[in-house]
Parts: C-alpha cells; structure tokens; sequence
C-alpha cells in the first residue's frame, strides 16, 4: 500500500548512546501535550541481518531455548528500538525523552521469522493521544522479509555512530510486502493536563491473581545483561546508583524483559497475537511469581501482591 507520508531509508542502525543522550538533553525543553505536531517521517532500515550471538545472549537472559530456527516472538521489539529511538530523541518529537513510560505493546506475528532470514525495519510514530495522566505517543514497528542480502545489508549489531541516511520515498516498505510481524507501543509522559474528556484506565482495581506457577529470583545483573543483550543501556536498569538519579531506589528491570521472561515460559503460536500492558516496575535483586491461565499470563512480586506485567495471547487471526 502506498502512502503520502516521507521515508527515510537508513544505511544502519542508529546506535543508541548518542541517542539516548541527544533525547536527554533535550527533554528539559519540551512541552508535552496531545495536540502537538510530531514527526511524521517513517523510518526504513533495509537489508537487515540478524547478530546471532546477539540473539543468543537475548534468549539466554529471557530464557528462550536458543538455537531455534525462528526469532523469539519479542525480538523484532529489540530491532526496531534504535529506530523508534532516533524518532523519539529528535527535536520535533514533542514528549521529553527522560521520564517517558513505556505502558502497552501489542504484537502481532503473522508467520515464524527465521533467524537467518533477511528483513526490512520500518518504524513511525502514529500519533498522540490524550492520557488522564499527561500524553501518550503511539510507536509502529514493522517487519517484512527483506531483499536477498548483498552490499547493501545492515546489520542488527547496529553501528558506531548515527547511521546515514539513503534517501527518502513515499512508500510504507521498500520491498512491498506484507508485515511478517508488527507491534504498537505506547510510551506516557505525564505532566499536569485539564484534558476532562481523556479515556479513564478501565479499572483501578488490580485483577484477581492467575494461578501461579513458578517463582523466580533474579539477580541485580538482570538488567545489565539484558542492556548487553538489547543496546537498550538506560541507566535505571544498570545500577543502584544511576537509578537513584531518577528515582528509584535500585535499578530496574526493562519492561521488555518481563515481557519476554512471561512468554518463554508460556509459548506463542506460529501466527500470534500478544497485548501486555506494563503495571509497576521490577526491582533489582528481587523475586517475582509468574502466573498464568486461559490465554493470559503475569508477572507479580514475589508475595503475589504487586502486579508488574500483565498481558494475553491469542493464534491469530483469532479463530
């Protein structure tokens, strides 16, 4: 499907120090609201090869089995997030970098995606939303099987400095092909809103427990082995220190990593459909409870009082 909205096509994958560091010194001079402008370029990374020892470290620390034929159904998160980085640390994206709260994602796998395969990224930001607590961005990533890899291939290891960009186009994806996978995230910077009409959470009571079928203790290094892992080096989940800076008083766990650690344990179907929403941050060293049941699965505290991670899957298209 064609579309009006600009695509910059990347040579490689932005590394995401700098961009982590761009996004935070400019964060003191946004001024978040839902009615903003932002940017409307699609991001297009062509030619992309997956880091196998990457993607082994990945599943070790989520707990995949590794060596898998497929790519775990959480792994396009970790490709695209270098794109949807250098969206969200610009100048013209309207919510301050620092703060952002990654709240919900929802993927939908349509097939398996092998490991060796070759794919094409492309990552934008579909909108703003009002939030009874500030506003909400929207972030789509998509992966489609890419061209035959040659000079042009980029690597998943992403590079050493921003990447380049090739050239801009007006369509969705170079190659033209459906989505193999797809996910929505939506990331809230809070601030002070008189937005009346903004849609209420559905409800302020905590679920009732899932059944709850293991515990597991984690390690202060789980975030720092996932950060290695990922590229993901957010300061909050590799030491006590450099959480406290942001208020926290050790570090925590990355919301992709609970995501991740539930369903390795519960499984997807070839053709999936996944929805977690983010509740409360894991702290590290700790011990949470994984429940599941029906479809549904969870990451609660070790007492199973506190709710950290909730989420469902489903074959897709649903039946």
């Amino acid at each position: 499907m064609t579309t009006t909205t600009p695509a910059a096509t990347l040579t490689g994958a932005p590394a995401l120090a700098p961009l982590l560091a761009r996004g935070a010194l400019l964060s003191p001079l946004k001024r978040p609201r839902p009615d903003a402008d932002f940017p409307r370029t699609r991001l297009v990374l062509p030619g992309l090869r997956i880091d196998l020892a990457k993607l082994a470290a990945y599943e070790r620390v989520c707990g995949f089995a590794t060596g898998a034929d497929a790519l775990p159904v959480t792994y396009p998160h970790v490709l695209g997030f270098p794109l949807a980085m250098r969206l969200m640390s610009g100048r013209d994206f309207p919510l301050p970098l620092l703060g952002l709260v990654h709240t919900s994602i929802t993927v939908t796998r349509h097939a398996p995606m092998p490991a060796t395969g070759t794919y094409e990224l492309t990552v934008y930001v579909e909108g703003l939303a009002a939030h009874r607590r500030g506003t909400e961005a929207s972030v789509v990533t998509e992966v489609r099987p890419g061209a035959a890899a040659g000079r042009g291939a980029a690597s998943a290891r992403g590079a050493t400095g921003t990447a380049g960009v090739a050239g801009t186009a007006g369509v969705t994806g170079a190659t033209g092909a459906d989505p193999v996978w797809e996910s929505r995230s939506t990331y809230l910077a809070r601030h002070r809103t008189t937005a009346a009409h903004a849609p209420e959470e559905p409800s302020a009571e905590p679920p009732a427990p899932l059944p709850a079928l293991a515990e597991w203790p984690l390690g202060g290094d789980v975030g720092r082995r996932y950060a290695a892992a990922s590229g993901d080096r957010n300061p909050i989940h590799l030491h006590p220190l450099t959480a406290r800076l942001f208020g926290f008083p050790r570090a925590i766990a990355h919301g992709m990593w609970t995501v991740a650690r539930c369903l390795a344990v519960h499984g997807t179907p070839d053709a999936a459909a996944v929805r977690a929403r983010f509740r409360a941050p894991v702290l590290l060293p700790g011990t949470v409870t994984y429940g599941a049941g029906d479809g549904r699965f969870e990451m609660r505290g070790g007492d199973g009082r506190r709710l950290h991670v909730s989420g469902e899957v489903a074959p897709y298209p649903a039946a």
